[in-house]
């Protein structure tokens, strides 16, 4: 069963990984585990020297499989999606290259929690980033989109589950560049093969180093935000807020 997940080898040393899972871009447990495990063997790879990480189809990501949750008659799911998602954000703030994202449509839940951990982050001009996470019965990533917009936003976004646009984060800084859709994937594949110019032995230390200096710690962080979503999984809650969900 495809996880939706390939990897691909640019020119330069940048190697692509795609998340390619219709109809949105959710990804099963199975599919965020697979995720950690291209970018680490991206990474692993001493010839390669950047990581762009890409979607295809109507969005980057849109988080986790509702319906993978809905259809488990236990706690499995839950757990197998809560590890899945922490490996591979993990996997985006540990790679030793720097990881540069392009963005287009939707970015939601589990999709910030990648960008939120990039070193980089091209968007087309039609992206949007948010956290519809209080209207799915879960908490997370709040962590990571932290990384993106000021304090008193964030906490606004979680909220009222409304996303952000790609103009108010490159407003913020968070964002590199914004483009036309249609240029996404080069202009991310440009800033990729002008970091993959230098040393890369300079580049990976400097990786390393700028991790070493983030003020707090991101996968602790958000393991901690993991454990609400799984008292709410616990209580039913969760389950209630779901079953409602595109009615």
């Amino acid at each position: 069963m495809s996880t939706g997940i390939t990897t691909g080898s640019a020119a330069d040393g940048v190697v692509e990984v795609v998340m390619d899972a219709p109809p949105v871009n959710a990804l099963t447990a199975a599919g965020w585990h697979a995720l950690a495990d291209a970018l680490r063997r991206a990474g692993e790879d001493p010839d390669t020297r950047v990581v762009v990480l890409r979607a295809e189809g109507r969005g980057f990501n849109a988080g986790v499989d509702i319906k993978e949750l809905q259809a488990c008659p236990d706690n499995s799911a839950i757990i197998g999606v809560n590890r899945g998602c922490a490996a591979a954000f993990a996997a985006v703030y540990d790679c030793p290259v720097p990881v540069i994202a392009a963005v287009h449509g939707y970015c939601l839940g589990g999709g910030v929690g990648l960008v939120g951990n990039a070193d980089v982050i091209v968007a087309s001009e039609d992206a949007t980033f948010g956290l519809p996470e209080v209207d799915r019965g879960a908490l997370g990533a709040a962590t990571h989109l932290s990384r993106l917009v000021p304090q008193h936003l964030m906490r606004a976004m979680v909220y009222t589950a409304k996303p952000a646009t790609a103009a108010q984060l490159h407003a913020f800084g968070s964002v590199h560049s914004v483009v036309p859709a249609g240029r996404l994937r080069e202009a991310a594949l440009e800033l990729a093969r002008e970091i993959a110019a230098k040393s890369p032995v300079i580049i990976r230390a400097a990786k390393e180093s700028l991790n070493g200096i983030d003020p707090w710690d991101v996968k602790r962080s958000y393991r901690y935000e993991q454990g609400f979503t799984f008292e709410l999984n616990l209580s039913g809650v969760a389950d209630e807020v779901r079953d409602g969900f595109g009615r």
